[in-house]
């Protein structure tokens, strides 16, 4: 039997399911379909997915098909003479509706698509309370989660299966700008990356997870995102230590929050809690200005701009660093987080639109298992915690490396402080957390 498998966000060979079955029946023809939202990606996204594609393709015997469109994948199995096209399933909103279009036009032609497996430990939906409802907060989540487990990883002899050769030669979506700096994307490099971060920081991890100015964190956002890695394969090497234990929870939060999206996959980009819909918002077009500044890491307050600026330059921003920002343009400029998570998903190379929708909403106040509304972060207290010695402002805010330890945080207040070009705080912090406040009364009220 010929079949064709369509890679999706299971950049992968070993430990995926849909593809071990999928070589358990016949000839395989490995495919990607790239898709029209490839051009509405920076070119920090593109070059990273493309290098993620040619990585998969280099690992396979005979290379990987790339598709245009989904009208392509159809055109494609109809030319092989496959009668299945095999899948690993999705379970986020846009996903669900992708793979449903899909199944829609190859039966029309008499073609069926197979989806199995998830690129999670526990598959979506099957965590659940005594009374079969979904759970709505990561505690109990976690422990269900837990006592659950998962399979072993599936193991995949790459050489024995029989691989279909391309049509024609592959040519990879061309991104709209140059990379920023060399990428490094592939199952083999999200292994490396789990075997040095275990060595590195894996056994002090709960203690460094919140420090952006140390390599304390896996650097396999990416890897999850893009499937390179699966879950599973990370969780087997856990053991029972603080570090592991952390670690495996943090894991856990990015099921917990599939979890959630796939239970309400209105989240994507609407309230959790519909309530937070009528408090009062700034204006993206009337408040552009204190939005841009925001974007463009020119707000004032160092912690906040140096993890804009390390979004901008790197396409990735520390965990930290993101609930900070996060909790800024909400609380401190009054954005609605769906302004911040669609910036968030332009740019970021880790994007995940569960992770993405449900942690903006956890700052937000309005999603499940939320950080209560009127926690507000304080942006020099953060920095000053979470970056004492002041070397993460300094990587990326060079207006300010003159200055030297926790002072850098207030730069506003030294003689010298601003004489590098550095702005000044665009709004009062404290004032603005009074406003906030103010805000959610009226809600409430």
């Amino acid at each position: 039997m010929t079949v064709v498998f369509w890679f999706r966000r299971d950049l992968r060979l070993q430990d995926n399911e849909a593809l071990s079955y999928a070589g358990s029946l016949g000839k395989v023809f490995p495919t990607y379909v790239v898709g029209e939202r490839f051009n509405d990606l920076t070119p920090i996204r593109q070059h990273s997915l493309v290098e993620s594609l040619r990585s998969l393709s280099a690992d396979l015997p005979k290379s990987l098909q790339i598709l245009q469109s989904f009208e392509h994948l159809l055109g494609f199995a109809k030319q092989v003479g496959a009668k299945r096209v095999i899948a690993t399933k999705a379970f986020d909103t846009e996903g669900m509706l992708e793979q449903a279009h899909m199944a829609e036009l190859l039966y029309s032609a008499g073609i069926a698509l197979e989806l199995m497996g998830s690129n999670y430990a526990v598959e979506l939906g099957t965590v659940r309370k005594d009374d079969g409802t979904a759970l709505k907060v990561f505690t109990p989540f976690y422990k269900r989660w837990a006592q659950h487990g998962w399979s072993k990883p599936i193991s995949l002899d790459v050489d024995a299966l029989d691989w279909g050769e391309p049509l024609k030669v592959s040519e990879y979506p061309e991104p709209s700008g140059p990379a920023p700096f060399p990428i490094k994307a592939g199952e083999a490099f999200a292994k490396r990356t789990f075997a040095r971060f275990s060595a590195r920081a894996l056994s002090n991890y709960e203690e460094h997870r919140n420090r952006p100015d140390l390599s304390g964190t896996s650097h396999l956002s990416h890897a999850l995102a893009h499937g390179e890695i699966h879950p599973r394969t990370l969780l087997i090497q856990l053991g029972d230590s603080a570090g592991h234990e952390t670690f495996r929870k943090e894991l856990a939060w990015r099921e917990f929050y599939a979890d959630v999206m796939f239970h309400n996959p209105h989240t994507l980009d609407d309230y959790f809690n519909p309530d937070y819909a009528k408090m009062r918002y700034a204006d993206p077009v009337q408040d552009k200005a204190l939005l841009t500044a925001w974007e463009l890491g020119q707000t004032g307050y160092p912690i906040v701009d140096a993890a804009m600026r390390q979004l901008r330059q790197s396409g990735w921003m520390h965990n930290r660093a993101r609930m900070i920002v996060a909790s800024f343009l909400i609380k401190d400029l009054h954005f609605e987080w769906q302004v911040g998570a669609r910036y968030f998903e332009k740019w970021l190379t880790d994007f995940d639109p569960a992770s993405n929708s449900q942690g903006w909403q956890w700052t937000a106040g309005c999603g499940t298992d939320a950080s209560p509304y009127y926690r507000v972060f304080n942006p020099v207290l953060q920095g000053e915690k979470f970056d004492p010695n002041g070397d993460y402002v300094r990587k990326y805010v060079p207006e300010l490396a003159h200055l030297s330890g926790a002072a850098i945080h207030q730069p506003w207040l030294l003689v010298d402080g601003l004489s590098k070009g550095y702005p000044a705080p665009i709004v009062d912090h404290a004032a603005e957390r009074d406003e906030s406040l103010a805000r959610l009364k009226e809600l409430k009220a």
